[in-house]
């Protein structure tokens, strides 16, 4: 499912409960606690973060600081040593 379709869904089941004000409350809760994960997970990282990330590593590999390998056993030798 496409991220379009999910936030479809997701307004389409929310224009369902909209009324009842304790599924509202239950359902912001947890809308915080898993925007409170994200915050925390150390792996999270905006789209501009992982754009300069990209760019970064472009630039590295424009400069040749980087590594490379001929096949599949030479990148076994390096990850071994």
């Amino acid at each position: 499912m496409t991220a379009l379709q999910l936030n479809a869904d997701i307004y389409r089941n929310l224009g369902i409960i909209a009324e009842d004000e304790t599924m509202l409350d239950k359902v912001a809760k947890y809308v915080r606690r898993l925007a409170k994960q994200m915050t925390e997970d150390p792996t999270y990282m905006s789209k501009e973060e992982f754009f300069a990330r990209v760019d970064e590593a472009r630039e590295e590999i424009r400069q040749g600081k980087c590594i490379s390998f001929t096949d599949k056993a030479e990148m076994n030798a390096w990850l071994n040593k």
